[in-house]
């Protein structure tokens, strides 16, 4: 056996450990900033290539980092998308809807979250806006502490609407208590009974200020019938209009109490879901009436969160994150003119569907990465999704993920961060069905021969997306979705839906 040149050895690891170093960054713990907008469609935004929306920031913030044209959210609504981007899992796998505003925690306690994870590695979490993931673990009493919640899930400090602004109680709630709660005046909610308390959308409908649907039509807060019916908390009550200087308010406390320490704000908005009530500021500031002072706000918002930071001297040491919860939809339960005025906007760009619906803007949404000094300002074609922010930020700052934990989240760190144009290889989508996604090829199950189709989406002006046979698409040669080729393709129909029964088949320990 030859002899090892030990003097030539040890040159040769000099020269080969730096090499080794580039190839693996050392963990970096950056604050991040998540803006989560809910119902912002893929083409809701001026840098996405709409004339009528005027978001002059975000267009601005758009061209310092990576711009995404083939992200999307996990579900096609809100509920689902946010338990899948703060678990990491498909939110079929817990039987996630959109909850009811009284609904109990749906994330439970002990389940690893993102937040939690960022909190190994000493980030300070919290969480500001729309939370709608359920709250207790039953009939919760509103006029005691609210728990569990946010802060048993890996939240330092949340900030809330309880659920979403069209559902009562219509009251803020900070980390467990809710604001200005008198208990000479205790609150009280029902989702089954009319309660003796505020007046309601069917009996007194001319003290509302927007026309509603049934299911919209109950308590009436701020000239608003809400979903649920609610009693007494007359002092805690919220004013729509206020919410953006509110919430800014919060995020920029969090920030400056927590500006010694890396920290994760999930700022979760309200904007532009329904009821649309932008503060005094906006209104009637866009062509597109309240759905486009709505989206204007929204850029508003954005912009004065970034000022604080920026105040506090931590721009470049925050990652931005904007994104939204699922596609667009115009008319949802209140008669507010998004309709009448939309114009030639299209929300949801050249895609078919929008919010509820398994068709491709069902998912496709706005997504803007910046990082001041390590990320490229770019446009990326990428396939990425939302799921996969969890264990591309544990992947980031050097926190291990067990393989039984955020299971259907991948490390796409260096596709989020531009390094790279490749994304996924096969992603899921959840709407009334599920579908997938292969390159170009979008594939949307068939639903169940023995369940009625939903026909909901009818009176909202979507098409669900869904039906009874096989469904699929080359997004290359048709993004609008309109020449079904399953008949063409059974091979490819075939290795999809196998696909799709692979991972429902796949379970956490």
């Amino acid at each position: 056996m030859p002899k090892i040149n030990t003097h030539l050895f040890r040159l040769f690891l000099i020269g080969f450990l730096p090499m080794v170093a580039c190839q693996t960054p050392e963990p970096q713990q950056p604050n991040i900033i998540l803006f989560y907008v809910d119902d912002l469609g893929y083409g809701d935004l001026g840098c996405y290539g709409s004339p009528a929306a005027v978001t002059p920031f975000i267009d601005s913030l758009s061209k310092t980092g990576i711009r995404f044209t083939d992200a999307h959210s996990p579900a096609a609504t809100c509920t689902p998308s946010r338990y899948s981007l703060l678990t990491g899992e498909y939110a079929f796998r817990n039987n996630a809807a959109i909850l009811p505003g009284d609904a109990p925690l749906l994330i439970k306690e002990g389940k690893p979250t993102l937040p939690a994870l960022l909190k190994k590695a000493g980030y300070a979490t919290g969480v500001v806006g729309k939370w709608h993931l359920g709250l207790g673990n039953g009939k919760v009493n509103w006029n005691e502490e609210v728990k569990p919640g946010p802060l048993e899930i890996g939240f330092d400090y949340s900030f809330l609407l309880p659920s979403t602004g069209d559902r009562v109680p219509s009251v803020y709630l900070e980390n467990h208590r809710v604001v200005n709660a008198n208990p000479t005046d205790p609150i009280e909610v029902s989702y089954t009974q009319k309660l003796d308390g505020y007046p309601n959308g069917i009996d007194s409908p001319q003290l509302r200020r927007q026309a509603a649907d049934l299911q919209h039509s109950n308590t009436i807060v701020n000239g608003i019938s809400r979903i649920g019916y609610m009693k007494g908390g007359k002092e805690a009550l919220w004013r729509d209009e206020d919410f953006p200087r509110v919430f800014t308010e919060k995020a920029g406390k969090f920030m400056k109490e927590n500006q010694e320490k890396p920290f994760f704000l999930f700022f979760s908005f309200h904007d532009i879901h329904v009821p649309r009530l932008p503060n005094e500021e906006f209104q009637g500031k866009s062509a597109m009436g309240a759905r486009g002072d709505a989206i204007m706000q929204m850029d508003w918002t954005v912009q004065q969160v970034i000022a604080q930071l920026k105040a506090l001297n931590l721009e470049k040491e925050t990652i931005i994150i904007f994104t939204s919860d699922n596609g667009p939809v115009l008319d949802d339960g209140y008669e507010d003119q998004a309709i009448e005025l939309l114009g030639s906007h299209k929300p949801a760009g050249p895609y078919r569907g929008g919010k509820y619906s398994a068709f491709e803007a069902g998912t496709r949404v706005p997504l803007i990465i910046t990082w001041p000094g390590k990320i490229e300002a770019q446009t990326s074609a990428a396939l990425v999704t939302q799921i996969d922010l969890y264990r591309s930020l544990a992947r980031l700052i050097g926190i291990p993920v067990p393989e039984n934990e955020a299971i259907d989240s991948e490390d796409q760190w260096a596709a989020f961060s531009g390094k790279t144009k490749q994304g996924r290889d096969w992603m899921l989508e959840e709407a009334y069905t599920l579908s997938i996604r292969n390159a170009n090829w979008k594939y949307i199950a068939p639903h169940d021969q023995n369940k009625k189709l939903p026909d909901f989406m009818a009176n909202k002006g979507i098409e669900s997306g869904v039906a009874h046979e096989p469904q699929l698409f080359d997004l290359s040669k048709d993004p609008g979705e309109v020449s079904n080729l399953a008949t063409a393709e059974p091979v490819r129909v075939q290795e999809m839906q196998a696909k799709i029964d692979e991972i429902k088949t796949k379970t956490a320990n």
